[in-house]
């Protein structure tokens, strides 16, 4: 599975985008519901939240009404597959907290399925810096975090539902993840987030761009909501000044003692006469050309390295199409219309979708019935339930009328 810049962006040009709004504004992007159906589902959140080793406090955190919950209000004190104390998330507890309306904030999970991957990528391959995603599962009227901003941009992909942004005017001047920024106080961003710039309700399908430290809140609509936030790391001015301290090293004159005080104006002098020769020192390495060689690598390879392997391919056992399909899975399908049933015309039945009316058979009409009613279905599943009909056929078919789309 790979997506372009362009596939997340689209309808609006890359070019556009890149002009008017990257580091500049917050952009909203409206998207039909199957844009983003490949890339995460409610059944899948689940597996992934069934593969309990994989979960600590640290990578699954839940909220309630805009206030942490306590890792041992979630979580058992387990023992690691590392032998390592852990606190793990217990399945039952997930669910008593689900039912009281916590969000769910599933954290560093761009490598844990090809479809959250893709989005990653994309981002990596247009040069934004490390794209690494978060799933924030919400329920209505219940908050997760308050008015804050981020130290990344932010890319938001809503996956599930709906939830309403308010995006605030303020925004803080570069912020990065260093205490000095981490550590200002809610009094202080409630001071700072200024007036309602705007209010964006967000729908599957929908992307939402926000540049770093720009002021943001958001709340679920309807029952439920899944949006997966893509924090895009890029290289700064201050990688580039570790870069150059790191080279300094290797300069005698940044190993020497600096001059003695002792309060006399020849002390003093010396001093900052040693002040002026390592600053023109430090410019002379800004522009040494082996220097600036390693900077422009930093952020041309500013990116995460995920997936890859294939063991049996490595051996030589296996096709590149086999392994494509051994690694994307069983083909199947995310039902984009629920609730939308066959119904009987005379003798005829039909399914009436926003693109299109089908004819459909009888056996067909209950084997659209039965899929519809579902959240992901594929055609194995199908043809074990309905086996007198052509599974394929009708699969596509739904698809090409907007009822179903590709996962």
């Amino acid at each position: 599975m790979a997506l372009t810049l362009a596939d997340l962006l689209s309808p609006m040009e890359p070019a556009r985008f890149l002009a008017e709004f990257h580091d500049k504004q917050p952009a909203h992007i409206r998207g039909g519901a199957a844009k983003f159906a490949s890339v995460l589902s409610w059944p899948t959140i689940d597996r992934l939240l069934n593969q309990t080793h994989i979960w600590t406090s640290q990578s699954l955190k839940l909220q309630m009404d805009a206030q942490p919950v306590p890792p041992e209000a979630y979580c058992l004190r387990a023992t690691s597959r590392d032998n390592v104390p852990v606190m793990q998330p217990d399945a039952r507890k997930l669910r008593e907290w689900a039912s009281k309306g916590a969000s769910f904030v599933l954290n560093d999970v761009d490598s844990l399925t090809p479809g959250l991957a893709s989005v990653s990528e994309a981002l990596e391959d247009a040069g934004f810096g490390r794209a690494q995603a978060n799933v924030y599962v919400s329920f209505q009227a219940h908050k997760a975090f308050p008015a804050h901003f981020d130290t990344h941009d932010v890319w938001a992909v809503q996956v599930e539902g709906e939830k309403t942004w308010n995006i605030w005017s303020g925004r803080a001047d570069y912020p990065i993840p260093h205490p000095a920024f981490r550590n200002l106080g809610q009094a202080h961003h409630d001071r700072a987030k200024g007036v309602l710039r705007e209010k964006i309700l967000l729908k599957a399908g929908d992307l939402l761009y926000l540049p770093r430290g720009w002021y943001h809140d958001a709340l679920a609509e309807g029952p439920a909501s899944v949006h997966i936030a893509y924090g895009v790391h890029a290289p700064i001015g201050v990688d580039f000044a570790n870069l150059l301290a790191e080279r300094a090293l290797q300069d005698p004159v940044f190993r020497q003692p600096l001059p003695r005080q002792d309060g006399t104006p020849a002390a003093q002098f010396a001093l900052t006469s040693r002040a002026a020769q390592l600053g023109q020192r430090m410019a002379e390495l800004a522009r040494d050309p082996q220097v600036l060689q390693v900077l422009a690598r930093h952020v041309s390879e500013a990116r995460y390295h995920r997936g890859g392997v294939n063991l049996l391919a490595a051996r030589g056992m296996e096709a590149p199409a086999e392994a494509a399909a051994a690694e994307s899975g069983a083909p199947g399908f995310r039902v984009l219309a629920p609730g939308v049933k066959p119904v009987r015309r005379g003798t005829d039945w039909v399914l009436k979708t926003p693109a299109a009316t089908l004819p459909l058979t009888p056996p067909e009409a209950e084997a659209a019935g039965w899929l519809l009613a579902r959240r992901e279905v594929d055609a194995q599943s199908l043809r074990a339930a309905h086996p007198a009909i052509d599974a394929d056929a009708l699969l596509t078919r739904l698809a090409d009328a907007g009822a179903l789309a590709a996962a």
